[in-house]
């Protein structure tokens, strides 16, 4: 075990899984020699060359497209979209082709592309490089959409990713690629894609949330705890699918939910969530399921950013409103 950021978590598990299986390639824009924009590759062309490790113009379209073909071969292709905001030039390859390749070609095919992505706002980035768009993946049917919440997490969900048979979008928001460090092991593990993990057991009431979010969640819990609020959180992990059994699970085991997202009320999956538990768990709830996002507007500027943020206030705030009810 080493104490590890989220980053370095991600390139030992691209690291384990390159040399576990010569047909996985990691490609995208200044992934090579630089390591990526946030040295998420750094080391992996000096070990690996430039046949597994490679650079890519400046086309997403073009890097989608390439995976694609490459999975027809038979590689395992992960490639970056350098910040996530771009993703729309590689929609018709991830969305249309790889999405519903297996589908399409009964079964005789498959797609195992990792869609890796940086995302999230916190550390004031310029236009189009913080936008939460996993919403759009999430209603995309043959897409598994991946989102950590931790090192630990990271390292055995990438692999996971980078070993399914299917196209995984695989997102890590930014603020978590450096702000703390945990035990992470050094040995090769998975972690199964589709299940929640309970981060914290409480009885009063569930917050249910992914990516950063759940650090913020759990630092609202703390000032809860204060005012004898004793929080359950639920880190989704993984939002589609959508671990709903884990959800409704503590829902009837404390009655009451918050939902928590850094999308905008209409981005997001936090509308799913709140579906899935009025469908199966209407009946124990004492109050309406409360919601925490961020407005309905394009992400602002860096200098508005703290503001237009979801933090832990709100979601303190939200917690006793839901309470309260």
């Amino acid at each position: 075990m080493t104490q590890k950021t989220m980053i370095q978590a991600i390139t030992d598990a691209l690291r384990t899984e390159l040399r576990n299986d010569e047909n996985v390639l990691v490609f995208g824009e200044d992934v090579a020699k630089n390591g990526g924009v946030f040295r998420a590759t750094e080391g992996l062309y000096d070990e690996f060359g430039e046949e597994r490790v490679f650079d890519t113009p400046l086309a997403e379209s073009g890097i989608g497209g390439l995976a694609l073909g490459l999975a027809l071969q038979q590689y395992r292709p992960v490639m970056e979209i350098q910040f996530f905001g771009f993703v729309f030039e590689a929609m018709d390859s991830v969305a249309s082709q790889l999405a519903r390749l297996r589908y399409r070609s009964g079964g005789v095919y498959h797609a195992p592309v990792t869609i890796r992505s940086p995302f999230g706002g916190g550390v004031k980035t310029p236009e189009l490089h913080a936008d939460n768009l996993e919403g759009l993946f999430y209603q995309c049917p043959g897409l598994k959409v991946v989102i950590p919440s931790n090192p630990y997490d990271a390292k055995g969900l990438l692999i996971s990713a980078i070993r399914d048979n299917d196209p995984v979008v695989f997102l890590e928001h930014m603020k978590l690629y450096r702000s703390f460090r945990e035990e992470v092991p050094d040995n090769d593990y998975t972690i199964e894609i589709g299940k929640a993990n309970v981060a914290l057991e409480g009885k009063d009431i569930s917050i249910i949330t992914y990516g950063a979010m759940v650090r913020t969640a759990l630092k609202a819990a703390e000032q809860l705890k204060k005012d004898k609020i004793d929080c359950e959180i639920i880190d989704l992990r993984t939002i589609s699918p959508l671990d709903v059994e884990t959800i409704v699970s503590s829902v009837k085991k404390t009655n009451r939910a918050v939902v928590v997202q850094e999308a905008q009320k209409q981005a997001g999956i936090a509308s799913h969530v709140i579906a899935e538990i009025n469908d199966r768990a209407l009946l124990y709830l004492d109050a309406p399921v409360g919601r925490v996002n961020a407005p309905d507007t394009v992400f602002p500027f860096a200098a508005a950013e703290d503001v237009w943020l979801p933090n832990e206030k709100d979601i303190i705030n939200k917690v006793k409103e839901t309470l309260n009810f």
